[in-house]
């Protein structure tokens, strides 16, 4: 289904989760802790944790330069504090990776003890469906550019967005046992692997 090697940055949130997906869906990864892994990967994904400990440890592991240009030629996943790097936060100990139209605020949701379930209306290409989302300590997105694709909302706010080969969320999805929206990822990603094929086959045969 995809061609290539799929990251899980593993620095620090629930990494292990996403690992576990990922073998459930048939492909291969691996998890990043430096630049040298980060290479061999032809997509990422960033999970949920704290994004101020996630910019430190980016930093201190000399990451965030290599990330910051892979997010502009591969196809990441961002959950949660993964959607904060990707986007522009309202906190300045966040470094952003400006690889998503977006502007969030962190923890806009409340602390930990706020943390809530629900079912949330996700439009995947096909019907429109209920899927279980967790949020923990949940960013939300303040405003979008006009390239990002709303797909799932949550009392009127974006919590699931698509831009380009980038998908991002607000809450945890490897926190159910429900595979669809990394699957959806994952053959999005398929898909517009083979229609980059398909021009570059097209313009060398003119």
């Amino acid at each position: 289904m995809v061609v290539g090697l799929i990251g899980v940055l593993a620095l620090q949130g629930g990494y292990q989760r996403h690992a576990d997906h990922l073998d459930r869906c048939g492909v291969k990864w691996c998890l990043v802790r430096n630049a040298e892994t980060l290479a061999r990967c032809a997509a990422l994904i960033l999970p949920g944790g704290e994004s101020t400990a996630i910019t430190r440890l980016l930093q201190a592991e000399k990451l965030l330069e290599p990330l910051r240009r892979f997010t502009q030629s591969h196809p990441v996943m961002a959950t949660c504090a993964g959607l904060i790097m990707m986007a522009r936060s309202n906190d300045a100990r966040v470094e952003s990776l400006n690889a998503l139209d977006l502007d969030v605020a962190r923890n806009a949701y409340g602390r930990q003890i706020k943390s809530f379930q629900c079912s949330i209306q996700i439009d995947l290409g096909t019907d429109s469906d209920s899927f279980p989302a967790v949020f923990i300590r949940a960013p939300q997105i303040m405003q979008y550019g006009p390239s990002v694709t709303v797909l799932a909302q949550h009392q009127g706010s974006p919590v699931l967005v698509a831009q380009g080969w980038h998908l991002g969320m607000t809450f945890h999805p490897e926190l159910s046992d429900d595979l669809r929206v990394h699957r959806y990822w994952l053959e999005r990603i398929a898909a517009l692997h083979d229609a980059v094929v398909s021009q570059k086959e097209s313009l060398c045969k003119t």
